[in-house]
């Protein structure tokens, strides 16, 4: 049985400086310390590379989790971003109220967006961002009711701490 998505997970390079830029932007706090790993075989085994060696750290805002991940090895074979039309996950949306005062405010933090201004989609007004890395997050405010966040069935219990 699927209970839902617990987190979504990020590769960094700097995983302070964006700890820093996820906690200004949208408002993380450190739900678990970080956590530092090598040579662990279970780790290892989890995520399907050898010799793996890094640092992590589990964020929370409301009722999303982030995991940042910080690989010293194996090294990173590409340090360009993904793309919106590239293979695997390409991007989180994080629901805002006033999407235009969002933009300008994420701007001062660092992010930077392709378009002046968001596009009017329908049931909600969208636009694409990059983070200080280029990892890419959809900004979208909800115009039509029934398209709200708080219309999502409430979560029932705390999460367990994975860390």
């Amino acid at each position: 049985m699927i209970r839902g998505i617990h987190h979504i997970a990020v590769h960094v390079h700097d995983l302070e400086r964006m700890t820093r830029f996820y906690r200004n932007a949208f408002g993380f706090t450190c739900f678990s310390d970080p956590y530092r790993w090598q040579q662990d075989a279970n780790f290892d085994a989890a995520v399907n590379l050898d010799n793996t060696a890094g640092r992590c750290c589990l964020l929370r805002s409301g009722n999303c989790y982030m995991e940042l991940f910080e690989y010293a090895q194996p090294a990173p074979d590409n340090r360009h971003p993904k793309g919106p039309n590239d293979k695997g996950y390409t991007h989180f949306c994080v629901d805002v109220v006033g999407i235009e005062g969002e933009m300008e405010r994420l701007r001062v933090l660092g992010m930077s967006f392709g378009q002046p201004q968001p596009v009017n989609m329908g049931p909600v007004k969208s636009i694409y961002g990059r983070d200080p890395e280029g990892n890419i997050i959809e900004l979208q405010e909800t115009l039509e009711q029934g398209f709200e966040l708080e219309d999502l069935p409430p979560l029932k219990q705390k999460p367990p701490r994975l860390l």
